[in-house]
């Protein structure tokens, strides 16, 4: 793999040969990660503290564009190494406080120019998620959290950054299938079932008093005897599509962990984050389409090795 860092000055620096390096992708959380090792010489500290941005290669394919988070020299008998660790573009959106702000009718065109482009992003699509009359922005949010808002509750589409560092606003690609069969080479498979944090319901009501709750159940979880509710109490400015937005993502958010399949491989970049799974012939009840929800993909002195994070295709990420 090869990996450069950008600095302020606008120069691109390509980096010294890799020890090791890790890149952590997810859909559940809103910030990818990477970690790299390089054999690194005397006299260019001054590249590493102008360093802003990340990014790296491997076979003329983009894997990884960031945000630089910590560049660490250390010296010993044994040589010097650089150690760069970072976050991808989701981090400038995390760590940017947005103004306080009443939209009497926010836009999609809205909310990209006030809260996404002045940092330099960029959308790789341009859906079209409808308007919202009534949308605030409290005093104390991040960038992340007035875009996740608007897209995931009112839109029904949860944010998040591909590879290349661009934003992206739409639904995942339903056709796009990786197989795992006989002939695939594994290291290891871990399957987990738990209860404990599954909710089997969810009602969400307005503040105001009124008598309009909105109920929604997971029904495989009650039906199996899951007993788990929580009541939440909306904004009284809050409609009923955000509403249902609200308890439907409560209940997504409880029911992602519920079965988790992880499958180890040893090959780089085995599955990105959404794409969908086909397991065949593995035998322990996992035979099935599954979802990418983490791909985390390193290299080291073993070798490389991808760790996939499945869970059930119809969970929303």
């Amino acid at each position: 793999m090869n990996a450069w860092l950008l600095t302020a000055r606008g120069q691109r620096w390509a980096l010294p040969a890799m020890l090791e390096w890790e890149m952590d992708y997810g859909c559940a959380t809103p910030c990818d990660s990477f970690r790299v090792v390089c054999l690194w010489n005397a006299g260019q500290e001054s590249v590493l503290a102008d360093a802003v941005r990340f990014e790296a290669c491997q076979g003329g394919q983009t894997v990884f564009v960031g945000v630089v988070d910590e560049c660490v020299v250390t010296s010993s008998p044994a040589g010097s190494r650089l150690e760069i660790s970072g976050r991808g573009l989701a981090a400038l959106l995390l760590d940017n406080e947005a103004q306080s702000v009443e939209y009497a009718v926010a836009t999609q065109e809205d909310i990209l120019r006030e809260h996404v482009f002045p940092y330099g992003i960029e959308v790789a699509q341009q859906p079209a998620l409808p308007a919202v009359r009534g949308f605030s922005v409290s005093t104390g949010s991040s960038e992340w959290s007035v875009l996740y808002q608007f897209a995931r509750f009112y839109g029904g589409v949860t944010p998040r950054f591909d590879r290349e560092g661009k934003l992206v606003l739409t639904g995942w690609n339903e056709t796009a299938t990786r197989k795992i069969d006989r002939r695939t080479a594994v290291s290891a498979i871990t399957l987990r079932h738990r209860r404990y944090g599954v909710l089997s319901e969810v009602w969400v009501r307005d503040r105001g008093g009124s008598a309009k709750v909105e109920k929604v159940v997971n029904q495989t979880f009650k039906d199996g005897g899951g007993q788990s509710r929580r009541v939440f109490t909306m904004p009284e400015k809050s409609d009923y599509q955000a509403m249902r937005y609200q308890g439907q993502y409560q209940l997504e958010c409880s029911r992602q962990r519920q079965v988790e399949l992880e499958v180890e491989l040893p090959v780089p970049f085995a599955a990105w984050p959404g794409e969908l799974v086909e397991i065949e012939g593995k035998g322990q009840g996992i035979d099935g389409r599954w979802r990418v929800a983490r791909s985390v993909v390193s290299m080291d002195e073993s070798g490389y090795r991808t760790c996939l994070e499945l869970l059930p295709p119809d969970v929303t990420l």
